[in-house]
């Protein structure tokens, strides 16, 4: 049987080093791929393109990931940007934001990984803190939190107990967009979870991440229903 194609999106990224070279290259921390094979998926990076090519790259998915990376550009939501806000990664933002759209679009599974998540809430309409203390304690280095689901939600379903997990971000967000639902809170009140209703396919995003932790039940839970969705009738 043939596993779930699940896309991710990846960096890029000028002077990256390897071997004798240092070239542009399109990266994507190995824990990202892992996690999908992990899950029972195949992985495939999604480098920024064009944003006219989203809907048809969508179209040969089963499942999206949108990885975690450098801040949004603020001007995605109508923010100035803060002093600590980071440089903008103007190609990456346009293609993941195309991306986003076409998966919710075609009701493709996605999930939001961090940056993921916070380009999702943006997506549809939210804004987001620019800067947030507490949630990146050490530059360079993964820190743990805990996270209580909220009762009844799709992350609650996946994950029903309060969790430490990973992570490592500055930002968050602040007003929801359409539609979204928190679905998970750290103990100081950040939202790090957020999702659809069911009826909208789908649809979760995570602050933190889980590709640097050994759950595997979120990306799991995004095979599951990208394997639900390739399996269905036509018109269903």
């Amino acid at each position: 049987m043939a596993r779930p194609l699940i896309g991710v999106s990846t960096y890029l990224e000028a002077g990256a080093r390897w071997g004798v070279w240092e070239l542009e290259a399109a990266l994507l921390p190995v824990g990202y791929p892992r996690l999908v094979q992990r899950a029972g998926g195949l992985a495939a990076m999604l480098p920024p393109d064009d944003p006219a090519y989203a809907a048809a790259t969508v179209a040969r998915l089963d499942g999206l990931v949108i990885a975690g990376g450098p801040d949004v550009e603020p001007v995605r939501y109508g923010a100035e940007p803060h002093p600590r806000t980071g440089p903008p990664a103007r190609e990456r933002d346009a293609w993941e934001l195309a991306l986003i759209d076409a998966a919710l679009t075609a009701r493709v599974p996605l999930l939001g990984i961090c940056r993921g998540m916070q380009l999702l809430n943006v997506a549809l309409g939210g804004t987001l803190v620019q800067h947030l203390d507490g949630h990146a304690e050490v530059v360079g280095v993964f820190g743990n939190h805990a996270v209580k689901p909220v009762p009844g939600s799709l992350y609650a379903a996946v994950v029903p107990e309060e969790t430490s997990v990973p992570a490592y971000h500055h930002q968050a967000v602040d007003r929801l967009g359409e539609g979204l639902v928190p679905s998970a809170y750290a103990d100081d009140g950040t939202v790090e979870a957020l999702e659809l209703p069911s009826g909208a396919g789908w649809v979760l995003g995570v602050q933190w991440h889980p590709e640097m932790g050994e759950d595997v039940r979120v990306m799991r839970a995004l095979v599951e229903a990208a394997e639900s969705a390739t399996s269905s009738p036509p018109g269903d």
